[in-house]
C-alpha cells in the first residue's frame, strides 16, 4: 500500500502523469472540492490538472502520510499535501483496495485545511 501512496505523491509531485494515473482503478472516485464546487472526478479528469506542467520538474506539492490502516485487503490513508512554501494546506483521504497486481486507489476525497479557503 505505501507504494500506491508514494507513487501517488511522487506522480503528482513531479508532474508524472502515468505513474499517477497507475495509482487508480479506472473507475475510482474523486470527491474534490474546486473552481465549480463539490464534484466527482474521474482519474483521467484529475490527473488531467498536472498536463501542463513539466514531466519530472517538481511543481512544490509536499506529501507526507500522516496515517494508515489497513484491514485485510482494504485500507485508509491520511495524507498531508502541501503547496509552495506551505502556501495552501489539503488533507487528502483514500480508500484502497488490494488487487492481485498490488493496491490501488479506489476513492478520494480532500479538504482544505490552511486559513485560505
Amino acid at each position: 500500500m505505501e507504494k500506491t501512496l508514494q507513487n501517488y505523491m511522487d506522480g503528482s509531485s513531479y508532474n508524472k502523469p502515468e505513474m499517477l494515473l497507475s495509482t487508480f482503478t479506472k473507475n475510482a472516485t474523486l470527491y474534490l472540492t474546486g473552481r465549480d464546487g463539490f464534484k466527482l472526478y474521474s482519474p483521467e479528469e484529475y490527473v488531467g490538472f498536472f498536463k501542463n506542467a513539466k514531466i519530472g520538474k517538481f511543481n512544490g506539492r509536499v506529501a507526507t502520510i500522516l496515517a494508515t490502516e489497513v484491514v485485510k485487503d482494504i485500507a485508509t490513508a491520511k495524507v498531508e499535501i502541501a503547496g509552495p512554501d506551505r502556501k495552501w494546506i489539503y488533507i487528502d483521504l483514500f480508500l484502497l483496495k488490494k488487487f492481485e497486481n498490488g493496491w490501488k486507489i479506489i476513492s478520494k476525497t480532500a479538504t482544505r485545511v490552511d486559513d485560505g479557503k
